[in-house]
């Protein structure tokens, strides 16, 4: 019996450094031998200890899945996709933890599982199901290694993995199968939802832990401790797990993430973001379905390699200088891509962008790529210098944190960025105005302000090139037109540093006026949600300022009405709705307005919380997620008939 003792626990060692440390110390062969010496003893004296090796070749088939009762509900994640919401995460969290540290890893695309522990020994293995009760999947997981039977914590324990089925391991499965899988994901998830456990064990799966989900005696208070516990109980972990104190940090990781995921054998799709400390965790609490001190990150599924050909500088609306990479032309969701943005100098030092080089862009929401990473460096790969001058006006460069400014407010480039996002779809709604006008307008005229572009006349614009009758009375119909505004648009339209289309309709909710939001306190912007307190500085300090103050009361006395929009109800309330493909009777401006005004919410992209979608002509990905999703849809007719 001593022998038998001796051989379960050297095979679990064995089993531990060969499946969870990927670092055997002995040949599959006598691995095999002792097995096979194991299963010999235990024949000759009728025992199998709990922990033995030899339970892990899993049962009988089963006719259909127990439901099984989580001891304490597995909540799904939040998802961002743009580096706005990621913001809006932020702001949450630093209303609860002023200084808060955050955990970022790696968010795998297989089938969750949970691990049920009592007394030291595994009870049972579980899927999420809907976060309350799961279906009771132990034989098929008890053919995993990649966790221990017995662990030193005596008290009830719940542990939260992601069962997966790593891309080499596919790759094999498939070159013998006559029924080859279709993707990692769903081999996965097949696996652990298979009655028969002999299948489970074919396919090879494997479980990265990740959570504590439940302790009856709590000895873990946050995310880092929760980690070191698990490792040190013998539970397989991914050895990617970063710890950050700044939002700074937090994005530099999670690009880190998307750079790397190419190089690793797991199939993922996005990174997770938590709050590290358990306690300010309790303190933010949860929504009806997600935590709020967590968020996944998801990646667009479009990435390229291309060669940087030059580095120029662009001056933004702020007089912010941002890199941008001329690229040589690279195919990227049907569309030539020819350029891509970083964030500022340092981004380009951190991601080891040289001209020359070889490097990994994204495409995502529709907007202009922007670059991950470098892969490799050619000979004859050049350094980016830093530029100490603005490349338009010659002004010397301001350096303020991270980022370079053009102190010139006249700044050309500067001037027409601010122009074009006043009248921008999503601000004014100036249709006809281009960077292109604003460039001919600030050379012919002098052009500086907003206001401006409601003095400008039949005969001015007469005197521009391209400019003639018809086009002339559309743009000067449209600026009319603008001057009836919603408060929202209008505060986006304005500019303030840190005001995107969420904080601004934020702002008009909440304040009704414009008088109202620019006698804010930073006191009372901090008190809301998803404004922070750098935001709030910002709010503060523009409507403190005379010039823009002046500006707004110019606007006004030509015509401009900023007008309230209160909460509503209508057919669309509690609906988040997404507008994708083109629409024959309404332009896209329009058809978010009927649906705002009636009680519904857009979004510009689909999320976990999206609950219809309006699918008009040549809709594309994000038609194909929402039905992916589950997500209502419903076309322009339907869409039609609602509003009427």
């Amino acid at each position: 019996m001593d022998r038998q003792r001796e051989l379960t626990d050297l095979l679990n060692r064995l089993g531990y450094e060969y499946y969870v440390l990927d670092n055997p110390s002995v040949e599959d062969r006598e691995y095999d031998r002792l097995y096979d010496e194991l299963k010999r003893l235990e024949a000759e004296s009728g025992v199998v200890y709990f922990d033995s090796p030899t339970r892990r070749v899993g049962g009988d088939p089963v006719k259909a899945f127990a439901p099984h009762t989580h001891v304490a509900r597995l909540y799904s994640l939040d998802k961002a996709v743009t580096n706005e919401e990621l913001g809006a995460f932020f702001n949450r969290v630093e209303k609860f933890c002023p200084a808060p540290v955050y955990t970022v890893e790696y968010k795998f695309d297989g089938l969750t599982v949970c691990l049920t522990y009592d007394e030291g020994k595994f009870v049972c293995a579980a899927t999420r199901g809907n976060g309350v009760v799961g279906e009771d999947v132990t034989a098929q997981v008890l053919t995993i290694h990649s966790f221990p039977l017995t662990i030193s914590y005596r008290g009830k324990l719940e542990v939260r993995g992601e069962a997966v089925i790593r891309l080499s391991v596919l790759e094999k499965y498939n070159a013998g199968a006559a029924e080859p899988l279709k993707n990692a994901r769903n081999a996965a998830a097949g696996a652990i939802r298979n009655l028969d456990p002999a299948i489970t064990a074919k396919r090879k799966p494997d479980i990265y832990f990740y959570d504590v989900n439940y302790m009856s005696e709590e000895t873990v208070h946050s995310q880092q401790e929760a980690m070191a516990f698990l490792r040190r109980e013998g539970f397989k972990t991914f050895d990617y797990f970063r710890v950050c104190a700044t939002r700074e940090e937090v994005v530099q990781a999670v690009d880190e993430i998307e750079v790397k995921r190419k190089q690793i054998d797991v199939l993922t799709d996005g990174a997770v973001i938590k709050l590290d400390d358990f306690a300010a965790r309790g303190a933010m609490g949860y929504t009806d379905k997600f935590p709020r001190y967590a968020i996944a990150f998801k990646f667009e599924a479009e990435e390229r390699e291309t060669e940087v050909r030059d580095v120029v500088w662009q001056v933004g609306r702020t007089g912010k200088l941002t890199p941008l990479a001329l690229l040589a032309p690279v195919d990227l969701g049907g569309v030539t891509v020819k350029k891509a943005t970083l964030n500022n100098y340092g981004d380009v030092l951190k991601k080891d962008v040289k001209v020359g080089s070889v490097v990994l862009i994204r495409r995502s929401n529709e907007v202009i790529p922007e670059i991950l990473g470098t892969i490799k460096h050619n000979e004859d790969s050049k350094f980016v210098e830093k530029p100490t001058h603005c490349p338009y006006c010659g002004a010397e460069l301001v350096e303020n944190g991270a980022n370079l400014f053009c102190p010139n407010v006249s700044c050309r480039p500067r001037v027409i960025a601010k122009m074009a996002h006043f009248a921008s779809k999503d601000a004014m709604d100036i249709e006809g105005f281009s960077e292109m006008t604003a460039g001919q307008l600030i050379d012919s005229f002098a052009l500086r302000k907003f206001s401006d572009l409601y003095r400008l006349t039949a005969e001015m614009l007469a005197q521009l090139d391209g400019f003639k009758d018809k086009k002339i009375a559309n743009l000067l119909s449209s600026i009319e037109k603008s001057k009836r505004v919603s408060l929202d648009r209008f505060l986006y339209a304005l500019g303030i540093d840190g005001i995107g289309k969420v904080a601004a309709k934020d702002l008009a909710k909440k304040f009704g006026s414009i008088e109202a939001v620019s006698a804010a306190t930073e006191e009372e912007l901090v008190g809301m949600e998803d404004i922070g307190s750098v935001t709030a500085g910002n709010i503060v300090s523009y409507f403190a300022d005379e010039d823009n103050r002046a500006e707004i009361e110019a606007l006004r006395a030509l015509g401009v009405s900023p007008e309230a929009v209160g909460k509503t109800e209508g057919v669309f309330s509690g609906e988040n709705v997404v507008l994708t493909g083109t629409l024959s009777a309404y332009k896209r401006s329009e058809a978010q307005t009927l649906i705002e005004a009636r009680g519904g919410v857009c979004q510009s992209s689909v999320t976990a919380k999206t609950t219809l979608v309006v699918a008009g002509e040549s809709a594309g990905s994000k038609l194909d997620k929402a039905k992916k999703l589950g997500v209502r849809i419903i076309g322009e007719e339907e869409f039609s008939q609602l509003l009427s």
